[in-house]
């Protein structure tokens, strides 16, 4: 299962994550996503666990604090949004 972790403190790294998670079972990976210019968190980030202790971490950890912040914890969905493409300038 894949976890969305979200409003997580800047300074979380992905061994908080896999602390945090650890309790409710073995936890596949973690990550914390970062902005690709700053390399500093976003501020969320996914935990990958099985289906039953990843049930288990979301109904227990959604809504709780971590690092000094109310975490959001839910599945992840599998499909991301489209993004937009890039804009084009036109030739000179």
């Amino acid at each position: 299962m894949n976890i969305f972790v979200s409003s997580l403190s800047f300074r979380a790294r992905r061994e908080d994550l896999e602390k945090l998670f650890a309790p409710f079972g073995e936890v596949s990976s973690a990550r914390i996503i970062t902005d690709k210019v700053t390399h500093r968190s976003k501020g969320y980030g996914f935990v990958e666990m099985s289906d039953e202790d990843g049930q288990k971490a979301i109904e227990a950890l959604n809504g709780s604090e971590h690092m000094g912040r109310t975490i959001n914890v839910a599945a992840a969905t599998s499909e991301r949004a489209p993004r937009p493409a890039a804009p084009t300038t036109p030739a000179e």
